[in-house]
């Protein structure tokens, strides 16, 4: 196919096809659409001297897909168009040791499932074949710059994406399109202000600059994605925390005043992990083998972190917030296979001894 398609007319229900998108994508529960062509992706040298800096870490597949995301037409090449959603994950939900966006089911498969099906409702509005793909946080696509382009928010301080309206607890997922389509207004107005609570809250100095985050010292970095040991001058600010962390954002005021309850059922929290506290989920982390986890956490984002991971993070954990009544729980994990969890046990046996003895 050469070229996009150009879609201007009305639908079979009398509404223009970018009427017809918006109107369907919120009938499948996203909570914020938009429209916007793709193109030169406005933050790509700063991402690329992000990642000059080192901020990436161990994240090395970021320096292997950064020359694809100068240009959100790259990855998919016959797409013009790219459709942006939020769907929100309850920020009013209490906070606990596993990030509100972790606790249910896998944002990745459930926004590729509902994005797929609009694709398939588009063509066959339409009437035919339309080449488009999916991204859910899995491509080389700088995603904040579509949904900015889109009309969806602006860049918070601590670089999440933020909507005037429910704040920034919602993930970001678009479809791209062989398809011209009439984009939305971007959203041009920086409202965070003289407002600097989310660099001030960070537990581990993390954000080193308005819109910049050394990942390396970031909690969610620290908790998912690292693989190897927790640097020891990082593991006390991570306090009771095992997954991931909402601190920035719980202290916008975005998010205090416009955050919503979850009403998502994909994102309701699993029974092993709902309404428990540190200490008691990070005995149970600790007490897991590989088929229970995999049994647990089938189809839940926490896989990331793998088994060694969640329970190197659940000692870390019990080493900042443990007592007494933790040590035979640590006991057990020091004779742990993986020398990671056999590490951090030792560690935390040692900060509850520091405390009580």
């Amino acid at each position: 196919m050469v070229g996009a398609r150009s879609m201007t007319s009305s639908t079979t229900e009398g509404l223009s096809i970018e009427r017809f998108i918006k109107s369907r994508a919120y009938g499948m529960g996203f909570d914020l659409v938009g429209i916007t062509r793709l193109g030169p992706a406005e933050t790509s040298d700063r991402f690329e001297e992000w990642l000059g800096r080192g901020f990436s870490g161990e994240m090395k597949y970021l320096d292997r897909g950064a020359g694809k995301r100068r240009d959100t037409r790259t990855p998919f090449p016959p797409a013009a168009s790219a459709i942006v959603v939020g769907l929100d994950y309850g920020g009013k939900s209490p906070s606990g040791p596993v990030a509100r966006y972790a606790r249910g089911d896998d944002y990745h498969d459930v926004m590729t499932e509902r994005l797929d099906e609009l694709h398939r409702l588009i063509e066959t509005e339409l009437g035919h074949e339309i080449s488009g793909k999916s991204y859910v946080d899995t491509g080389p696509i700088l995603e904040r710059d579509l949904a900015r382009k889109a009309g969806l928010g602006w860049f918070g301080k601590n670089t999440n994406l933020i909507n005037p309206e429910i704040g920034s607890f919602f993930f970001i997922a678009s479809l791209v399109l062989d398809l011209e389509l009439e984009p939305d207004t971007p959203f041009e107005h920086d409202r965070c202000g003289t407002c600097s609570r989310c660099i001030e809250a960070c537990p581990t100095g993390a954000i080193v600059d308005e819109r910049v985050i050394d990942a390396t010292r970031c909690i969610a970095y620290l908790t998912i994605e690292l693989r190897s040991a927790i640097p020891e001058d990082l593991r006390a600010p991570i306090g009771d925390l095992i997954y991931g962390c909402d601190i920035c954002q719980d202290v916008c005021p975005w998010n205090v005043s416009f955050a919503r309850e979850l009403s998502e059922d994909a994102f309701q929290p699993r029974k092993f992990v709902a309404g428990r506290d540190a200490r008691e989920l990070a005995r149970d982390l600790l007490a897991l083998d590989q088929p229970a986890f995999s049994e647990k956490f089938r189809g839940s984002p926490m896989k990331r972190a793998k088994l060694s991971g969640l329970k190197r993070n659940a000692a870390v954990a019990l080493g900042n917030v443990g007592d007494a009544s933790d040590i035979s729980a640590l006991k057990g994990a020091k004779q742990d296979q993986e020398p990671l969890v056999r590490e951090h046990a030792a560690w935390a046996l040692d900060q509850i001894r520091r405390r009580t003895s």
